[in-house]
């Protein structure tokens, strides 16, 4: 999966090539805090600095001897530096660099995924502006329940995405945090100031407490924001296969010039992006429950969790990145037929306005109970009978003898239906 949907920059933050930079980013930064504290030379700072260096395949090579990555890649990088390498990694331990590295490849791989939410907001706001007054039916339970927009339908998905920024942002501030705290947390070797230093250097706040491990409940989050918001995808790619069906035939994901639907048969046009959206919803809920086994570890740190993550946070984060992408490109282009919704509103023959003639005999004096048996009566035989629904309300002496003939032709009024559509908008997307 990761070959095939990477974009080249999601993909490099999850390189090898990245993950070292970011490590050897951490060792130079606190190297010269270090240096600044008077506890390493400055000159052996500045070596590190100018010849600090790694080779990709010589890392490889040492740990298939070490069966230590972060030795296997100091000890790369010194030979690049020379004899200022005996100040490199100077009282850190393993987790001290990946934990902190870490955290910026996180925050960078929310970035990019905050920006794809912005657009796809941007794509979704646009959509539903254009659809705000194209009338369809409601439905629940997937049968015909009463009318509504399609634009409100999307101002809802919008509303779904500006919480999903929210989501991924607060995950981000999470796990926005370094550690330099040593092998128990107890800054036995270095001062908490160095730590704060190196943070500072990096972008990053300095976790208040660690143990030998930034805590896997900050990843836990961050993990669950991703799978939200993949949820929130599959629930708006559900929706459009089941409006492409060739019954409703309301709504259909874009088909590109010579794309073919099937093997065997030439008319499919078939919604397979939205299909793929919503399997990817279930890897990432997967992957976010492997977050949430990783947070408990033996005493201060085992490495059950490190294997996991190697494959969850770069999967989540490219996964949803694809994710985003490909939705975003089929709400710019999806194809909305509003005649067709209009005529599988009036495919129910009018009974999806019992609600509204409930109300309005309930409002003339009639019990709630008595107006539900009239008006139930006269849409079973809609249904049934396959009569439209207002003229059988016109001929009820019960009804009409309550309710006059303009009430009835009111309840039936599609602007007076959606007269509170502009409202929501104006809740939705400001005045």
């Amino acid at each position: 999966m990761i070959a095939r949907y990477t974009n080249p920059e999601m993909g490099r933050i999850w390189s090898d090539q990245r993950r070292y930079e970011t490590w050897l980013a951490v060792e130079i930064a606190a190297a010269e805090a270090m240096a600044e504290a008077g506890i390493v030379p400055a000159e052996a700072a500045r070596d590190l600095r100018a010849k600090g260096a790694f080779d990709i395949a010589r890392i490889d090579e040492i740990e298939k001897i070490t069966q230590h990555d972060v030795i296997a890649f100091t000890t790369s990088v010194a030979e690049k530096v020379g004899p200022s390498a005996r100040w490199l990694h100077f009282g850190l331990t393993s987790s001290d660099v990946i934990d902190t590295a870490q955290a910026v490849q996180m925050v960078e791989a929310c970035d990019v995924i905050l920006t794809l939410l912005a657009g796809l907001a941007d794509a979704v706001k646009a959509r539903a502006v254009e659809h705000k007054d194209t009338p369809m039916i409601g439905r629940t339970h997937g049968v015909h329940a009463e009318v509504m927009t399609f634009g409100l339908k999307l101002a809802l998905w919008y509303a779904d995405i500006t919480r999903s920024i929210e989501r991924v942002r607060r995950a981000r501030e999470g796990v926005r945090v370094g550690m330099i705290s040593g092998a128990v947390g107890t800054f036995a070797h270095l001062d908490p100031s160095i730590e704060a230093e190196v943070c500072r250097r990096l972008g990053l706040a300095p976790d208040a407490v660690s143990s030998q491990v930034i805590q896997r409940d900050r990843h836990a989050e961050l993990l669950s924001a991703l799978a939200i918001t993949a949820a929130c995808l599959e629930k708006f790619a559900l929706e459009i296969r089941g409006l492409q069906k060739t019954e409703i035939g309301e709504v259909e994901e874009p088909f590109a010039k010579g794309q073919k639907g099937s093997s065997a048969m030439p008319h499919k046009r078939n919604p397979i992006g939205c299909e793929q959206i919503v399997g990817l919803a279930r890897l990432m809920r997967s992957n976010a429950m492997a977050a949430m086994e990783n947070i408990a570890l033996w005493h201060e740190r085992d490495i059950s969790h490190s294997s996991v993550e190697r494959v969850i946070l770069p999967d989540s984060f490219i996964a949803l990145d694809h994710m985003l992408r490909r939705f975003t490109r089929i709400v710019s282009g999806m194809v909305v037929s509003p005649d067709r919704m209009l005529a599988n509103l009036n495919r129910s023959r009018g009974v999806v306005f019992s609600g509204q003639v409930l109300l309005e005999l309930a409002r003339h004096g009639v019990s709630r109970e008595q107006a539900y048996e009239w008006v139930q009566r006269n849409a079973m035989r809609s249904f049934h009978e396959q009569l439209d629904f207002k003229p059988l309300l016109l001929a009820d002496a019960d009804i009409t003898t309550v309710l006059p003939a303009v009430e009835i032709e009111k309840a039936f009024d599609l602007k007076e239906q959606l007269r509170n559509v502009d409202a929501v908008f104006s809740r939705v997307f400001g005045g």
